[in-house]
């Protein structure tokens, strides 16, 4: 924001605009402003078939010689830290 040489509409701040028109309407007390519909939606991707497809093209990059290795399975949970009790501190006798 404390650039001057970002300029076009790829850089504009579409958050602080919508941000101030949704406090302006609350400050007068209108319906807030209805949320433009994203032009495209969102790409969902599926990650176990993209690694499937790159472990794939690795295997057929390297011909079908190369190592492959499964992972490891988890065997053993880490015990959690035992808790200790606190003791309350020691008291000093009163000096009268």
């Amino acid at each position: 924001m404390t650039r001057d040489d970002l300029e076009g509409p790829e850089f504009t701040d579409a958050y602080t605009e919508a941000m101030a028109k949704i406090i302006e309407a609350k400050r007068e007390d209108k319906p807030l402003p209805e949320a433009p519909e994203p032009e495209q939606p969102g790409q969902v991707l599926d990650l176990m078939a993209a690694l499937t497809e790159s472990v794939q093209q690795a295997k057929a990059s390297c011909g079908e010689k190369a190592d492959v290795h499964e992972l490891p399975k988890k065997t053993a949970k880490k015990q959690p830290a035992k808790k200790t009790t606190k003791k309350p501190a020691a008291r000093r006798p009163r000096s009268a």
